[in-house]
């Protein structure tokens, strides 16, 4: 959905003219007919005008709804079991530098030392079983 579009159409249902949102956030009435028309794209400021212009919360110009969307849960907390090894503290240092040091070895010495690799770990594997 176009924002122009969604402005109009809020601006409408509230029964407002292009006039009243004028004096309501001080934008120029040509500058929120060019809005609503496609031929300007407001920022994020103006659009926080606009939106207390018309008494809504900022995300009813995104999103048809009634109510707000679902926010994932970036922030939650890893438990000690969860998180993965090298992402953080003296592992991740180690890690880093690991990517380096292959990153400058030719084709042939990475393949030597990923084949170690993969025998240490399939005879740490077989220790702990």
């Amino acid at each position: 959905m176009i924002v122009g579009d969604r402005l109009r159409e809020m601006r409408e249902a509230k029964q407002l003219s292009q006039g009243d949102i004028e004096k309501r956030t001080g934008l120029l009435r040509c500058y929120i007919s060019r809005v609503e028309n496609g031929h300007t794209v407001p920022a994020i400021e103006t659009l926080e005008k606009m939106a207390r212009a018309l008494e809504i919360p900022i995300y009813q110009l995104f999103y048809d709804r009634e109510e707000p969307p679902k926010l994932p849960s970036l922030l939650k907390q890893k438990s000690t079991g969860e998180i993965a090894w090298g992402s953080s503290g003296k592992d991740a240092r180690f890690l880093t530098k690991l990517r380096r040091v292959l990153g400058k070895a030719n084709e042939k010495d990475r393949k030597i030392i990923l084949l170690m690799a993969q025998k240490m770990a399939l005879r740490s594997m077989s220790a702990a079983s």
